[in-house]
């Protein structure tokens, strides 16, 4: 598998450097090249081959913002039948407008809200909202409102609380009620990839504002099946933490259900491997929704343990069903977690509530 910092590929800039030769006036193909594949560019990592990148274009553009901007939206029409679809390469068009334009705010706006319709500008909005935080908000309020589905998506997860690889921007923590206007706006929008930003700012705000959250959810609920959708998929950080009024709201309650039979198959298991579980559960109520979930407290340095939640299921049992599980959870090596050896601990969750947890050993290296 190629690592993402690929994109920046020489494939890609031979084609973007013809893009180039159609459209900047005396653009220099082999001078462009030769800045782009300096001797340190194998190591640059992905944001850091999007700003050289976002660099080398500034020699090559007016000195004059306007002008810049202006060349931007030529070049832009350019790509789109050299290249026929955007791609996450092409964020270093929104870059060059933070870069270089975060004075001139108008003929920013203007630029984001075109650009983004070819390439998200999720993270070059970011530092307007820093500099210009009311008129942004405004801003992004007025585009929850425009025809394009990506401008409305740009309201939303340009404003995401804790957008992952954005500039963090404390304000929107704060203030849990700044977007709901937005937010408003959006939980019925008929794209879908909206409504999924829509779910994630809301998963945003659940990790430091749960109880505004759930005030949306109980608002919002029977709105739409997509809008009680896009709920259950802002609320799945809360669900994953069993919260109680989450629980309630979904009518997950673990009276009447009986669990037996909760074996280790693999008490020892070496990085590389796998852990196999088995438990038998039964409803013993009437018909309801049973959550399955299995925890997984790992061992980490200094005798400190993090705890990560899989969720198994969610489907209706009817009175008297029963199900026996089985499960494998990887040890594999990833990029994303570092495994530690020694004792761990395995737990289920029946409906939020953790049944009793059994240890088993991860070995070094198999």
């Amino acid at each position: 598998m190629s690592a993402l910092k690929d994109l920046y590929s020489p494939a890609f800039y031979e084609k973007l450097s013809a893009s180039l030769l159609d459209t900047v006036p005396a653009f220099d193909r082999t001078l462009f090249l030769e800045r782009i594949f300096t001797a340190d560019f194998e190591q640059k990592e992905l944001k850091e081959r999007m700003a050289h990148t976002t660099a080398v274009l500034h020699t090559f553009f007016p000195a004059d913002y306007p002008a810049a901007v202006a060349l931007l939206k030529t070049l832009i029409h350019r790509l789109r039948l050299d290249f026929r679809q955007e791609g996450l390469e092409f964020i270093f068009l929104p870059d060059y407008i933070a870069t270089y334009g975060l004075d001139n705010y108008d003929a920013s706006i203007d630029a984001l809200e075109f650009v983004t319709q070819f390439v998200t500008c999720e993270f070059g909005i970011r530092p307007f909202i820093l500099r210009y935080y009311e008129p942004m908000l405004a801003q992004m309020e007025r585009w929850s409102l425009h025809e394009s589905p990506k401008v409305r998506r740009l309201a939303s997860e340009g404003s995401r609380p804790m957008l992952p690889w954005g500039m963090g921007i404390p304000a929107l923590k704060k203030d849990p009620l700044v977007n709901l206007k937005l937010l408003e706006n959006l939980k019925n929008d008929p794209s879908e990839s909206v409504r999924r930003s829509v779910a994630n700012h809301l998963n945003d705000l659940s990790k430091h504002h749960p109880t505004v959250v759930i005030g949306l959810a109980r608002q919002w609920q029977g709105n739409s099946p997509e809008t009680d959708a896009l709920i259950r998929h802002g609320l799945r950080t809360l669900l994953k933490q069993s919260h109680p009024e989450i629980m309630d709201y979904y009518g997950l309650d673990s009276h009447g259900i009986s669990f037996s039979g909760f074996r280790v198959h693999t008490p020892a298991v070496a990085i590389g491997d796998s852990l196999d579980f088995s438990f038998e559960i039964e409803n013993q109520g009437p018909a309801r929704t049973i959550r399955l979930e299995y925890v997984i407290y790992y061992k980490r340095q200094q005798e400190q343990v993090s705890r990560k939640v899989f969720k198994i299921s969610e489907r209706s049992y009817a009175p008297g069903e029963t199900a026996v599980i089985y499960r494998r959870q990887s040890f594999r090596p990833i990029t994303t977690r570092r495994y530690y050896a020694g004792k761990q601990q395995l737990a289920i969750l029946l409906n939020g509530a953790e049944q009793a947890a059994v240890d088993f050993e991860l070995l070094g290296d198999s």
